[in-house]
């Protein structure tokens, strides 16, 4: 199994694991006879504003993290560019 195909099946089980998880969460509000309407909705929305917040977080992160490593590869290639000038001007000395 290559790395791809190790990806998209982690990927796909924990898409499996939040489904399940917002499934259960729903079918136990829903069968949820002592608590009111009401306070139902709040905890519904409560649970949709902590996922949009978790999901802008990884967002965030992943995007931190490649922004890193553009700035690591740039560094690179110009200690690269600087290393061979330094040795090409020192061979024609």
């Amino acid at each position: 199994m290559d790395r791809t195909e190790d990806s998209r099946l982690i990927t796909a089980f924990n898409f499996a694991g939040v489904v399940a998880a917002y499934g259960l969460l729903g079918l136990s509000l829903w069968l949820s006879t002592e608590v009111p309407l009401a306070t139902k909705g709040f905890w519904a929305i409560g649970i949709l504003l902590l996922t949009l917040s978790l999901v802008n977080f990884v967002k965030y992160r992943f995007d931190a993290r490649l922004s890193g490593d553009r700035i690591t590869k740039i560094e690179e290639a110009r200690n690269e560019r600087l290393l061979e000038e330094y040795v090409g001007t020192d061979k024609a000395a």
